[in-house]
């Protein structure tokens, strides 16, 4: 379940050169402290640096655990029952599998998230830039349809009873809204993006037909050389916690401090020679679905999952539009596995030597077996080994029967396929929208930073 509705300007091209910075900023600040200098770490918007010595002490302790759960944000307070409801989003997307542990790192990044929303909307407010309520209703709406397949009504008692609101969700809404509003008007109009840039990227891409691309999820981990084995200890955490059914776009969200937190990890369409070395080599061995990690890089740890992969400006099979029908049989009560068996194999000769989608029916109805019809089925999304199977199928031809004794065995008929067109790429128009938006998207970051930078915060 998606507990979330942010539309980004960030685009899959640039959203690859957040490891990039990973490598060259963090990692370069660790690699110092190590050398046994003082660590010379920049700030983002400041023109001075940071002086960091060897032997830190630390007078007094700071424990934001201990904190009660409200802040003020510019004269704006945060309450502890905001922070309850946004957290109850993240813990239904993840059925409740989050230890007591995890749960208070989540609600403190929720806080962080909070301020950075609230700093948000009051930017876009002193901007003269307003939400209409209609408008926040009709996303809100839109969102329960959408996201969760529920009217308003059933999406106010679903809010209410994992201890949300619709209040909150709504908020969530206004302040995205006004944030994109005001990009579009503070920061948009000043992006250039040039013809010779399109033109270079779209020559690329020709040059690279046919090479594979990886669309990656990371959930990346800063660690520094004496934290590394906690850090690393959380890092297996979020990943058993991932293998138990957690949502990997919340978790990034969460979690990550790459770049691509806002996106849910997703690094876009990249290509191996992008990544750095050690996960290059971990994704060359994925396959989609899989999950790996943690790794350790420069600066930290990294998890990632395998999203999907593809072939540059190549058709993908995988997109076909299967037309089949489905012959199924089911077994009495008490049937033995011998029995099940001996009438399964029946009913694959019986399937195999049907003639055609047109005959099946009349030998399906003959062996008591009932037939389902669908000519919509997009291949991809069915199981690996099924998808593998009827990709290979001729018009006509039965898969290998598959089930069991309790849910009865059924075989797939292909009767039809429309294979997808070449992907002949993106045009120039939507090249220079993408890197435009990729542009937008790394202003308004460090737009956020600066509003942070500025804030005055108070805890209580």
């Amino acid at each position: 379940m998606r507990t979330t509705i942010r539309k980004t300007f960030s685009s899959g091209i640039a959203i690859a050169l957040g490891l990039a910075a990973i490598g060259s900023g963090i990692g370069a600040a660790a690699q110092t402290v190590e050398s046994g200098a003082p660590a010379a770490v920049p700030t983002a918007g400041a023109q001075g640096e940071i002086s960091i010595p060897d032997n830190v002490t630390m007078f007094g302790k700071n424990d934001p655990n201990m904190r009660r759960a409200t802040a003020l944000v510019n004269g704006d307070i945060i309450t502890g029952t905001d922070i309850d409801q946004r957290l109850a989003l993240i813990l239904a997307a993840n059925e409740g599998k989050i230890s007591p542990e995890e749960k208070d790192r989540l609600r403190l990044q929720v806080l962080r998230n909070l301020i950075d929303e609230t700093l948000q909307i009051q930017e876009a407010k002193a901007a003269d830039i307003t939400i209409d309520d209609n408008e926040v209703n009709q996303t809100y709406a839109r969102v329960a349809q959408q996201n969760f397949n529920q009217n308003i009504q059933a999406m106010d008692a679903y809010l209410a009873r994992i201890g949300s609101s619709p209040a909150s969700l709504k908020r969530q809404i206004r302040g995205e809204l006004a944030w994109q509003r005001l990009l579009r008007r503070n920061v948009q109009p000043f992006i250039n993006v040039s013809d010779e840039e399109v033109k270079e990227v779209l020559d690329r891409m020709q040059k690279e037909k046919g090479t594979e691309e990886y669309r990656i999820g990371e959930i990346y981990l800063a660690a520094a050389p004496d934290a590394k084995a906690q850090v690393f200890d959380n890092a297996k955490r979020i990943v058993e916690q991932l293998k138990g059914g957690g949502s990997f776009v919340a978790y990034a969200r969460q979690y990550s401090q790459a770049s691509t937190a806002a996106v849910g990890g997703d690094l876009g369409w990249i290509r191996l020679a992008q990544l750095p070395a050690e996960l290059a080599a971990a994704a060359q061995q994925m396959q989609p679905g899989q999950l790996v990690g943690p790794i350790e890089v420069s600066g930290g740890f990294d998890i990632l999952y395998l999203i999907d992969k593809r072939q540059v400006l190549t058709a993908d099979p995988r997109d076909a539009i299967l037309a089949l029908k489905q012959i199924s049989i089911s077994f009495p009560p008490g049937t033995t596995e011998a029995q099940a068996t001996k009438r399964a194999g029946e009913f694959a000769g019986a399937m195999k030597n049907a003639n055609g989608c047109g005959a099946v029916d009349g030998i399906a109805q003959q062996l008591g077996a009932q037939v389902v019809v669908n000519d919509q089925i997009r291949a991809r999304d069915l199981p690996g080994p099924l998808q593998d199977a009827l990709l290979r199928m001729s018009i006509g031809e039965t898969s290998p029967p598959f089930g069991s004794i309790a849910e009865g065995v059924r075989v797939l008929m292909l009767c039809g396929r429309d294979d997808p067109r070449t992907d002949i790429g993106p045009s120039f128009d939507q090249m220079m929208s993408s890197m435009e938006d990729d542009r937008v998207n790394k202003r308004a970051q460090m737009y956020l930073r600066d509003l942070r930078r500025d804030a005055i915060i108070e805890y209580n």
